[in-house]
């Protein structure tokens, strides 16, 4: 077997929205329901993919919103980005705003607002530097409670050129396919296997 490989990888997203329940659903088999508010956690995982295996720094990142100074840390050796927000309730992924007054479209419009500027300000920081990022819409197990549809989510992350996929931290098999697409999508960009189309099909 290949020597393993290292990348790190970092978890990003608006307050409430999952990141760290994904994050331990992938490294420790488990969903926690209530967690601590993140200030920012690292976990390791080795996975095997391909026959290749990788050592994984996984940077679970406090919850950004519009207002968010990136550390510069963000940007060290980071070989790709996860970008999670909620596919549920709109008081975790839009701006705090009085959303009870809102219509769905507009509701839709703050919600593509929050993602978009935290996207934007990561592509600001890592400058003109080729790095995979992955849109996850967490929480799809959650029928009734769902606001923005699959549709919507991937119609952004292609408008990105980015992959796209939805979850629930409560399926381990979820959680363990955002990760290893994130792996695919960075073996791309170094020449390496090539990563499976991305659908609103779900898991």
């Amino acid at each position: 077997m290949p020597q393993p490989k290292s990348r790190k990888i970092a978890i990003l997203g608006y307050r409430s929205v999952g990141k760290s329940s994904l994050t331990i659903q992938f490294v420790e088999g488990q969903f926690v329901d209530s967690y601590d508010p993140t200030i920012e956690n690292t976990f390791t995982k080795m996975i095997t993919i391909n026959g290749q295996e990788y050592h994984l720094q996984l940077v679970d990142t406090a919850g950004q919103d519009e207002y968010s100074i990136f550390p510069q840390t963000y940007s060290i050796d980071i070989n790709g980005y996860i970008l999670v927000y909620s596919v549920t309730s709109n008081k975790r992924i839009l701006l705090e705003a009085d959303s009870a007054k809102q219509g769905l479209d507009e509701q839709l419009n703050q919600f593509m607002s929050v993602v978009q500027v935290i996207h934007e300000k990561l592509l600001d920081m890592v400058g003109k530097a080729q790095v995979p990022i992955i849109l996850v819409g967490n929480k799809n197990d959650l029928h009734m409670e769902r606001v923005i549809s699959c549709e919507e989510g991937k119609a952004l992350a292609d408008s990105w050129n980015a992959a796209f996929m939805e979850s629930s931290a409560k399926e381990n098999q979820t959680a363990v396919e955002v990760f290893k697409t994130m792996i695919l999508e960075a073996e791309k960009l170094k020449g390496g296997v090539q990563p499976g189309k991305t659908s609103c099909s779900l898991m």
